[in-house]
């Protein structure tokens, strides 16, 4: 029974499945690589001004709604697919759920960037993983559903301006971009992450992974 989490279906996985495998399979994880403390105290900040607000306050490109869940952790039931032997489930902790007026919800992503239609199919990985878990929650876990939106609202700081207080204060514009929901994809993807999980040995290492180039390094030394 493998436990997935939407972060590293997202950003492990795509760095070396090498290294994916081996936390999965193996419990061997890389050393943890902490973030700035200036990005978590902005994401927290984002997080703070959004809950409670009004779609309207902030875009035209959201139905009608207001942000409601904020940084809640969600816990899917086992997923069986067909064709394999290992069963999984997904479980993290999403940035905010927005409830629309007609009683649907969005899953967004706060990002602190320039919009990139690049940035999409990326982060849509790990969006859809959160919506899954919360239409298909394990028992007495966080449901909400239907889910009918999948986006990044992201804040890109393009100005310094003072405040009348005399603080300084960074400004830019709020964009949301919308991640089409794709639920046949998402599974079909969650079925190859299981055949390389399903593998006697770990896939060969990413030609650009660090970790791997390290613990490579450090046989040859110890020989």
């Amino acid at each position: 029974m493998i436990k997935l989490s939407p972060s590293d279906l997202t950003f492990l996985w795509d760095e070396c499945k090498r290294c994916f495998y081996l936390k999965q399979i193996n419990k061997f994880t890389r050393p943890s690589t902490p973030m700035p403390a200036i990005f978590i105290k902005i994401d927290g900040l984002m997080k703070v001004y959004f809950e409670g607000k009004l779609t309207s306050e902030f875009t035209s490109d959201l139905p009608h709604g207001v942000i409601q869940h904020g940084d809640k952790t969600v816990y899917s039931q086992l997923i069986n697919l067909a064709g394999h032997s290992l069963e999984c489930y997904i479980t993290g902790r999403f940035d905010t759920v927005v409830k629309f007026d007609d009683g649907s919800y969005g899953v967004v992503d706060f990002k602190t960037s320039t919009p990139k239609p690049d940035n999409l199919a990326f982060y849509g990985r790990q969006l859809h993983a959160y919506m899954y878990a919360l239409e298909n929650p394990a028992p007495g876990k966080l449901s909400l559903s239907p889910v009918s939106k999948l986006g990044l609202l992201v804040v890109e700081p393009n100005a310094i301006d003072k405040t009348g207080d005399g603080r300084i204060a960074y400004l830019g514009g709020v964009t949301y971009q919308d991640v089409p929901r794709d639920d046949s994809a998402f599974l079909a993807f969650l079925s190859d992450v299981l055949t390389v999980l399903e593998q006697p040995d770990p896939p060969p290492p990413a030609d650009n992974c660090p970790w791997c180039q390290y613990r490579q390094a450090a046989r040859l030394n110890m020989l």
